[in-house]
């Protein structure tokens, strides 16, 4: 696979950091925390101001700030990383409603990829575009869901333990 340098629109998110509270949160803090860490430099995303969204080939990304836009390649080790976020926090076939099978086919809808368990479910996919894009969403949120669940639990198990 080829990696391409940055080259388009930057936009700057309105606030530097995801928290999962009880407000609804906007499908760029969706994808950023899914996302974690700067296709470039590998950084955490967050931890230089609010990440930038950046279109890298058909995929529409975010790079942790304005030095990883000055022409730099993505590292694959990171692109890697980044796509194994996203399939692990999808988990399921948004047709099939089905695991992910270890190597996901994949397409990419407005800019967002989206992984399914065979071939054919990218043409469902290509039929009802926005359907599925916001399915997964529901699906990364239902996964940082659980990350940050899974987090509060051992902390408090670390603290009864002390």
């Amino acid at each position: 696979m080829k990696f391409v340098a940055f080259a388009v629109v930057m936009v700057a998110l309105s606030c530097s950091s995801v928290a999962l509270s009880q407000e609804p949160l906007q499908h760029d803090q969706i994808h950023i925390a899914v996302q974690a860490v700067c296709p470039v430099s590998g950084q955490k995303l967050g931890a230089h101001g609010a990440p930038l969204k950046v279109k890298i080939g058909e995929e529409t990304l975010f790079v942790c700030c304005q030095g990883c836009l000055k022409g730099k390649q993505v590292n694959p080790q990171h692109w890697a990383t980044i796509h194994a976020n996203f399939a692990k926090a999808q988990r399921i076939c948004p047709i099939m409603k089905k695991e992910l099978p270890a190597n996901p086919k994949w397409t990419v809808v407005d800019g967002q990829i989206v992984y399914v368990c065979c071939p054919p479910c990218t043409e469902k996919i290509a039929a009802e575009p926005k359907k599925f894009v916001q399915r997964i969403d529901e699906l990364y949120l239902e996964s940082l869901r659980a990350q940050q669940a899974a987090r509060e639990s051992d902390r408090t198990r670390d603290r009864a333990g002390r």
